[in-house]
């Protein structure tokens, strides 16, 4: 597997959020954990010790996902041309996904109407698929 070098860390480093305190994980080994993630289609649970705690990683991508830190991440690393990927969510919620009344479990209920208003429904729920297309 190819991970991305101390050099190649510099030029997309002012992309990700200063560290700051006492961290255990680099943002480069966080980096490439993701992309270990995403080029060997594992679990979580299957990172390598060597990244440190899954759980610490995948709190961390999650964060960076709603702060907008991905985006910027994935961007920095096409435009330098250190790797070809494709992000792509995923969205999968009772709107999407029928299940037919009897596997339920409650009364049969006729019909979906959603309200109004978006914010009663919920939050839509995101799966995160990161796909390396091709390493230069």
């Amino acid at each position: 597997m190819n991970e991305i070098s101390e050099a190649q860390y510099e030029l997309i480093r002012l992309y990700l959020p200063v560290q700051r305190g006492n961290v255990r994980i680099s943002n480069l080994t966080m980096i490439n954990a993701v992309l270990h993630i995403a080029e060997n289609d594992c679990k979580w649970r299957a990172l390598p010790p060597r990244f440190g705690n899954w759980r610490t990683i995948y709190t961390r991508l999650r964060r960076w996902a709603e702060a907008g830190v991905l985006d910027r991440l994935f961007a920095a690393l096409q435009e330098h041309r250190l790797i070809r990927i494709r992000v792509e969510c995923l969205g999968l919620d009772s709107t999407s996904v029928k299940v037919h009344p009897d596997g339920t479990g409650g009364a049969e209920k006729r019909g979906y109407k959603p309200s109004e208003n978006l914010a009663e429904d919920g939050a839509p729920r995101f799966t995160w698929l990161l796909r390396i297309l091709e390493r230069p």
